[in-house]
């Protein structure tokens, strides 16, 4: 499951790298006595940890379409194309929001997603194997879908909680560090040791991972509201149908490597500690959502 991959990758990455860094040089954080500086701490833990989610947000363009290999419509060269297009711009207009750019990747499976730093800069891409075997209608709802997680603000909100989550896993990794080099591998040098590098990295790791759980928390709840979005743009009969079909193509193999679902459509079911880290609820309970009545 590759939800929202590249974001997470990219923020990943920034932040290991500065996190090193950070633990390096120990900056504002050793009081040469063994102690902390937790003031001085925090507020280096916050600028890296922001840091890393917006500048992942601000690439996040960049990386889908490089990710991916969508190719942006600049110019419709099809039939096909030109409907693409008119119904992400009828869409937009519907929602609120500035024109996206409009791509399409390469992949057999049926997957869209959306993302950009805001609802007037966004680009929203849909996969050949979709355009393919979906309906027009079925494809119009899709894309309902994506534009509604463009009109919800859904990447930039993402952003501010993947910043307080780097925030504090980078936050307690190094009190759980500093704790570790004193208390079992003895440090009195008022220096941080080995023992404080290699337990916060140890602690970044497993706290990372049990932090993900808020972020795919968070996920999933705006994959229903992106639900409710594309039932009021496209009509709840036709975002069933699309859900519905995106089911019944569940054992079609995912050839894109890590198929891009930032904000896009994941189709598998989860249990246990997995579940919780699925970035989208089940297809079923989606429906079923829809079927109530929650898209009002």
């Amino acid at each position: 499951m590759m939800r929202i991959l590249l974001f997470l990758a990219t923020n990943l990455a920034i932040v290991l790298v500065a996190s090193i860094t950070l633990s390096i040089l120990g900056l504002g954080i050793h009081d040469g006595q063994g102690g902390m500086d937790l003031a001085g701490l925090l507020v280096f833990c916050a600028i890296i940890g922001f840091a890393g989610s917006f500048i992942s947000l601000f690439l996040s363009k960049w990386m889908a379409k490089r990710g991916t290999g969508a190719q942006v419509i600049t110019q419709p060269q099809t039939r096909q194309e030109q409907w693409l297009v008119d119904t992400v711009a009828e869409l937009a207009r519907e929602a609120g929001i500035g024109m996206p750019e409009v791509a399409i990747f390469p992949s057999r499976a049926a997957n869209a997603f959306a993302t950009g730093w805001n609802r007037n800069d966004s680009l929203v891409a849909v996969s050949d194997g979709m355009l393919q075997r979906f309906s027009p209608n079925e494809v119009r709802a899709v894309m309902a879908h994506e534009i509604g997680h463009v009109a919800n603000g859904d990447m930039v909100t993402l952003s501010l909680i993947q910043g307080v989550v780097n925030t504090f896993v980078m936050f307690f990794a190094r009190i759980i560090g500093n704790f570790v080099d004193r208390a079992v591998f003895k440090n009195e040098s008022g220096r941080p040791g080995i023992g404080y590098f290699i337990a916060t990295i140890f602690a970044e790791l497993i706290l990372g991972i049990l932090a993900s759980i808020i972020v795919m928390w968070f996920s999933r709840q705006r994959e229903y509201r992106a639900d409710a979005a594309g039932a009021q743009l496209a009509g709840a009969g036709n975002m069933i149908a699309a859900l519905e079909r995106l089911r019944a193509e569940q054992g079609i193999p995912v050839e894109m490597p890590g198929e891009l679902t930032a904000f896009g459509i994941n189709a598998n079911l989860k249990h246990g500690l997995a579940g919780l880290l699925m970035s989208h609820p089940p297809l079923e309970q989606r429906i079923a959502a829809l079927r109530a009545g929650n898209y009002r």
